[in-house]
């Protein structure tokens, strides 16, 4: 065999020993989990439990320090020994996605987010812990999976991933919480993540209600909440009941092609959010936030990022319904001005039957390598999904989703018209049998 292929031989062997390492870490520490969660007996309708950052219910609190509206059901498994909450999630899907038009392509791969937290009560403080990873940067590769219209991070470190959506790294937060209540109704907190998700947009959409179902990435990613995953973040927080204002210093740079490792921190980057729950059906935020060089590929572009937000949710005995609206835009300097639009909705009815959908709209200037013209670009899908039970503390479902994909006449050639698009896929989730129920 010649030295090229032993060294390829070599490479490959060692990425199958560190993804089997990895596999068995999880597998432990979901066995860990399960155990601690099966053997817990607490009646939890008995049981009082608040956030993370405050005296509310604990369904508010979503992604980072991100607020959901109140009344949210999101599948998960909740136990409460010694004084402690822990609650976990998990959601995998096994996905063939085909996208239409001669930019599109095939492909089989598996999206993939494990979720676990941990808060404990001391006197007037918690002591909370977050933690989120994925397997995508072996079930996906670094190459991504084909997404029309989608832009954004890099494969190699030299060109965009265009019309592919990036793998999640392996490490999505590793956060350290302490808040300290001041009253009934206010309280302040302190959020340190390495990785972790600043003050910036709204629910990150891989645990948002209106957008949990749907296997694609939205195309408004970059423009709404793409700092979920970043290595290095420091926020302050203070909670007034149904109102949170919180700040943060972060890195600016997104996410490098090596998905298994830590990036370098640098908290050259700052934003602030308002949040608002008027009531527990409605979660509302406007937030700010400046990126210092987040492109690997165009370090000498800076960020400045608005984005606003509101959700809507409708919660009954083993249903929910949520829908959001959101806005962002993206100030690049030097560079363009670009806006996107994203309005999606999800119902989940008895824990068997699930319809989602999303509409976009996205001004774009990375469609082209060698064409950095804006184009406004469209996207709209619809899914459905058949859920049933089959292993105890688990929900399983059968889903297919259809897409078309919107481009102006000038890169119609390019697209082939209205591509149209679907993914079909297999869909498993935790869930407790003994979850609180909301009646509204």
């Amino acid at each position: 065999m010649s030295s090229k292929g032993n060294q390829t031989q070599c490479i490959l062997q060692i990425e199958h020993l560190r993804f089997a390492t990895h596999i068995r870490t999880i597998a432990f520490l979901l066995f860990i989990a399960t155990c601690t969660f099966a053997l817990g007996e607490m009646d939890m309708h008995t049981m009082s439990t608040h956030g993370m950052y405050g005296t509310y219910s604990m369904e508010r609190d979503s992604t980072g320090t991100s607020w959901a509206p109140s009344s949210t059901q999101m599948p998960m498994i909740l136990r409460m020994p010694d004084d402690w909450s822990l609650m976990t999630q998990a959601n995998l899907m096994a996905i063939y996605d085909s996208q239409g038009g001669p930019r599109g392509g095939n492909k089989f791969f598996s999206e993939n987010m494990f979720m676990f937290t941990a808060q404990k009560d001391v006197g007037k403080s918690t002591f909370g812990l977050r933690s989120m990873i994925s397997l995508e940067p072996a079930t996906i590769g670094c190459n991504g999976y084909p997404l029309l219209l989608q832009t954004g991070e890099t494969c190699n470190g030299k060109t965009l991933l265009i019309d592919r959506q990036h793998p999640h790294d392996f490490f999505m937060e590793l956060a350290a919480v302490y808040t300290i209540r001041l009253s009934t109704a206010d309280s302040m907190f302190a959020y340190f993540g390495y990785p972790g998700e600043p003050a910036l947009g709204p629910p990150a959409f891989v645990n948002r209600f209106s957008a949990f179902f749907n296997p694609e990435a939205p195309i408004t990613h970059h423009w709404l909440d793409s700092t979920h995953i970043t290595f290095g973040v420091a926020t302050l927080g203070y909670v007034h009941d149904w109102f949170k204002l919180d700040a943060s210093i972060f890195t600016g740079r997104e996410p490098d092609q090596y998905r298994w490792n830590f990036d370098r921190p640098r908290l050259d980057s700052y934003c602030a959010r308002v949040s608002i729950n008027p009531n527990e059906n409605i979660a509302a935020q406007v937030s700010y936030g400046y990126l210092k060089s987040p492109e690997q590929l165009e370090p000498d572009v800076n960020t400045h990022r608005t984005t606003a937000s509101i959700s809507y949710n409708r919660a009954w005995e083993k249903s929910n319904w949520q829908t959001t609206a959101a806005w962002g835009q993206n100030r690049n300097s030097p560079g363009h001005v670009l806006n996107g639009y994203l309005l999606e909705s999800a119902a989940e009815l008895y824990h068997k039957h699930v319809v989602f959908g999303r509409a976009e709209f996205v001004a774009k200037d990375e469609l082209f390598r060698k064409n950095h013209k804006v184009y406004h670009v469209g996207k709209f899908d619809l899914g459905y999904i058949f859920e049933f039970p089959f292993i105890p503390y688990t929900l399983w479902g059968l889903g297919l989703l259809g897409s078309a994909s919107f481009v102006p006449n000038s890169i119609q050639h390019a697209y082939g018209g209205t591509p149209l698009s679907y993914m079909a896929f297999l869909r498993i989730a935790l869930i407790d049998k003994r979850s609180k129920s909301h009646s509204n």
